[in-house]
């Protein structure tokens, strides 16, 4: 397949030009336009994968695959202001609940309990795991930057998309207990190895929290 990413990075779309009989497989919703392709919706891993993703996962019951019929054309996007990143995957990495948006057949998406730690991260105490070969599409709030980790490095929390799964990670203060109270920065994810971190440049969670800044409180009640 070809494809594009469009309108980046605040409403990005994934364009993708498809061959004769491929296949991708997207989230539910995130189509946009579509020109001799076949939409299946699909349950993939059966009713237990999908019940795992969905309930641990934060991820559609259901995944739609599409077929082209000659040379096809799909517009993919997420639901919400930000990135796509497109990663071509040989292996595994763990990605944030609902930054999966399209992949290729050969790429199988599970659900990992992180350990308790994970529970600090925001995203709740599951991760997707992806792994396989292929073309991976992940989505972000904000534009997605990939960093190369060699030894150490701290993310805050809120802005962690994906990782390799050569890392491992802990999550700690920002600072002393004073930085982390007081400095508004909070906890971060200290990934330690060496592999590729992708991370989103904007927060939700610090979002909301900006807009709910903005209204009344007599509205808020």
């Amino acid at each position: 397949m070809n494809y594009r990413i469009l309108s980046r990075p605040s409403y990005s779309i994934l364009e993708l030009e498809l061959f004769d009989g491929e296949e991708i497989f997207a989230e539910p919703g995130a189509m946009v336009y579509m020109k001799n392709v076949d939409l299946s919706p699909t349950m993939r891993g059966g009713i237990f994968g999908g019940l795992k993703r969905t309930i641990l996962g934060g991820e559609s019951f259901l995944i739609n695959r599409y077929i082209s019929k000659g040379k096809g054309l799909i517009g993919l996007a997420p639901p919400y202001h930000g990135d796509i990143a497109a990663i071509r995957l040989s292996g595994r990495l763990y990605a944030q609940s609902g930054a999966f948006l399209a992949s290729s057949p050969s790429i199988n998406i599970d659900v990992k309990w992180g350990g308790a730690k994970s529970f600090f991260v925001g995203e709740g105490i599951f991760l997707l795991k992806i792994e396989g070969s292929g073309n991976l599409f992940l989505s972000s709030f904000g534009g997605i930057e990939m960093l190369e980790v060699d030894e150490k490095l701290a993310v805050d929390t809120g802005h962690v998309v994906a990782f390799e799964d050569s890392l491992d990670f802990k999550v700690r203060g920002a600072g002393g207990l004073k930085a982390t109270l007081l400095s508004g920065e909070g906890l971060v994810a200290e990934f330690s190895g060496k592999g590729k971190v992708w991370i989103q440049t904007r927060s939700i969670s610090e979002y909301i929290g900006w807009l709910s800044s903005l209204i009344p409180s007599k509205i808020r009640r």
